[in-house]
């Protein structure tokens, strides 16, 4: 089964060893790029990657679940979502038309 669109293991392969067990190749994650529509937000007390997302990308269905492309985004990328935010930390967000026709783009999905 291929991973879903959208998801952040869609630019991956899937492998097989010799015993036939599937396994997922790296992924190559999309790194900060200027945009003329790029974001900062303050981390505040409470903020976490699933909220940001949440509410920065709230048009799109489960918007939640894109918490990987903030992560991915930052210039000194966040390597373990689970940690806390540093409150005071800038964080750059990806605009939605960012994330949807450039980071999931069909486009860059075959180049990977």
């Amino acid at each position: 089964m291929a991973p879903l669109a959208g998801s952040r293991h869609s630019f991956t392969a899937g492998v097989r060893d010799e015993e036939g067990r599937l396994f997922l190749t790296e992924r190559e994650p999309y790194s900060f790029h200027a945009h003329p529509d790029t974001r900062a937000h303050v981390v505040a007390q409470g903020d976490s990657l699933f909220d940001l997302a949440g509410r920065y990308f709230a048009p799109l269905p489960r918007a939640c679940g894109f918490w990987w492309a903030i992560a991915d985004f930052q210039q000194d990328p966040i390597i373990d979502p689970t940690l806390e935010l540093e409150v005071g930390r800038r964080l750059l967000i990806p605009s939605v038309r960012v994330l949807t026709d450039v980071i999931l783009s069909e486009r860059r999905r075959r180049d990977a």
